[in-house]
């Protein structure tokens, strides 16, 4: 514990780094498990005293957990005592524990956007139930300003937006430190005051145009003279597309639109992976492949290389995980400005599904359109009979028993190491899965030719914008995919209540094929929007509103 305590003052003082820090934990985990019979048969001594409980969870909705993991393992590196709930944990849950477990601190974690409006009603559910305690905020979509705005006006108690594993630690001590607490509280709560300062001036501000001014500010394609191209995949109806897998029992989608790839091989989309996110997850931050010869990193990053290789040699020789995906080719035109009609034929006759986009209205330079991502598709006014595409893959079925296994030989080390690899297997199966769809499958690029470097950077014609992201970020369309693809029953992908997917090491997204189509953020929009996005997709202005809580330009009414 001792020797712990050094690794832990070493890597706060950034001497140490993340992958050696959890291969440290791992060591004195297996001692202490080793020890503690013999500790408890001693009449007297016994372990030391823990320097806090804090109890750690993933929000309602939210799988997600790979940092919740890691600062969990860099805080009983300190000798904290650490009450891990897991992911998809309801508030209650969360401060029925928090009270059983006298915790003295509560830290929550999320990376999807709806998780933010369930860190906020925890916050509200503390206040409303007496607690006191400190609440941590961690995650990839949280943030400081998201922290001071929504989520601490909610609790008289402290809260704190925690921005890696480096900084858990001395937060933690400051918060139950009666000396260092109070100057922490008055650093974050002068810091705060000015983000919510900042945050009303900007609101102010914000020079958004109408949504009518938006629209006929639209991508301007001229669709005359073009002819989209009809994807491969519907020219050979007369092959059997889908295999082994039944035809869904909605019938939504024609078996010659959808095809699944089960057991998709591992071995192939390894040579898929972008590295530099793997390294960024272990808090090795830096450009791959040079971050191996980094002076100060070199060393650190090159053993997690080489573990990395050898646990992707295991996995795959072993089969611990399995991947599997699904994807959908379909007649499809842009109708009612920013919504896109898919059919279940060339006939065209028969509507199966509506995809519901947002167009910017941030007041751009003039020769700079407002985006939407239906303007990518052929409006059914021109005649044109364009299509789009539709995918969910996964890398990580079997990765949870896997973890599990590892976390009973108290070796969280290896336990992260395979869920960052999962994941990474999981975006370069989307990476291979687009990159056959544009050459083989819809066709439309047959000829491209691109090395790792370049799919990486995307120097592809195409896009495959992902649902509850910058160019769609409406979590709930989620559903419209799924249903289209029968997602769950093909791929074994199940949707949280919070749209969510599970695994955790999984993708999925849309795909447009028009040669001018590229990624943007939607970013804020005003009411008139919300409004009409409501309307089409049959919601109150309510609903509308909670789920594009992040996107508002304006604060809406109680």
């Amino acid at each position: 514990m001792d020797g712990m305590n050094v690794v832990g003052d070493l890597f706060g003082a950034g001497k140490m780094f993340l992958p050696q820090v959890v291969k440290s934990a791992r060591v004195m985990k297996k001692a202490v498990a080793y020890l503690i019979p013999f500790i408890e048969a001693e009449s007297s001594g016994g372990p030391a005293q823990a320097r806090g409980r804090i109890l750690m969870a993933t929000v309602k909705g939210d799988v997600h957990d790979i940092g919740k993991n890691i600062v969990g393992v860099v805080l009983q590196c300190n000798n904290y005592d650490v009450v891990d709930l897991g992911v998809m944990v309801p508030g209650q849950k969360i401060l029925d524990t928090a009270r059983a477990e006298r915790a003295d601190i509560i830290g929550v974690s999320g990376l999807i956007t709806p998780s933010l409006d369930e860190m906020v009603n925890l916050a509200r559910e503390m206040e409303r139930q007496g607690f006191e305690i400190p609440l941590l905020i961690g995650g990839a979509t949280t943030s400081r300003a998201h922290t001071a705005v929504k989520v601490a006006p909610q609790y008289r108690g402290p809260v704190v937006w925690v921005k890696d594993a480096s900084r858990s630690v001395p937060v933690a001590s400051a918060l139950l430190s009666e000396e260092q607490r109070p100057r922490l509280l008055e650093e974050v709560g002068r810091e705060y005051e000015a983000i919510r300062r900042r945050h009303a001036g900007r609101e102010r501000q914000d020079r958004l145009v109408s949504l009518a001014a938006a629209r006929a500010n639209r991508l301007p394609v001229d669709w005359s003279g073009q002819r989209p191209f009809r994807p491969h995949m519907l020219l050979q109806q007369s092959r059997d597309l889908s295999r082994d897998v039944p035809p869904s029992p909605s019938g939504v989608a024609h078996v010659q639109h959808v095809k699944a790839l089960r057991d998709y091989p591992l071995a192939e989309l390894r040579e898929y992976i972008d590295w530099q996110p793997f390294f960024i997850a272990w808090e090795l931050k830096g450009r791959f492949p040079q971050i191996l010869n980094s002076p100060t990193k070199g060393e650190a990053a090159r053993r997690l290389w080489n573990d990395a290789q050898a646990m992707l040699d295991r996995l795959i020789e072993e089969e611990w995980i399995q991947a599997r995906g699904v994807f959908g080719l379909f007649p499809a035109n842009q109708v009612d400005e920013d919504d896109i009609a898919v059919y279940a034929d060339e006939t065209r006759t028969q509507e199966i599904a509506r995809l519901h986009h947002l167009r910017q209205q941030s007041e751009h330079a003039s020769d700079v359109p407002n985006r939407s991502l239906a303007d990518y598709v052929a409006p059914a006014s021109t005649g044109l009979h364009d299509h789009v595409g539709a995918f969910a893959v996964t890398a990580g079925l079997g990765s949870a028993e896997k973890v599990a296994e590892f976390k009973k030989a108290n070796d969280d080390y290896s336990a992260i190491l395979l869920e960052s690899l999962a994941d990474r297997l999981a975006e370069a199966f989307a990476e291979r899965l687009h990159q056959r769809v544009r050459k083989e499958f819809w066709g439309y690029a047959p000829d491209e030719s691109l090395d790792t470097e370049a799919l990486i950077k995307e120097r592809y014609r195409g896009i495959r914008p992902a649902p509850g992201y910058p160019a769609c970020p409406d979590h709930t369309e989620k559903a419209t995919l799924w249903q289209l693809l029968d997602a769950e029953k093909r791929a074994g992908i199940v949707l949280t209540e919070s749209y969510a997917m599970w695994p955790g090491a999984s993708v999925s997204g849309w795909y447009f094929a028009h040669p001018e189509s590229r990624y943007f953020a939607v970013g804020r929009i005003s009411k008139d929007q919300v409004k009409d996005y409501a309307g089409r997709k049959g919601w109150t202005l309510q609903e509308a509103e909670r789920w594009l809580a992040p996107n508002l330009g304006y604060e809406p009414e109680e």
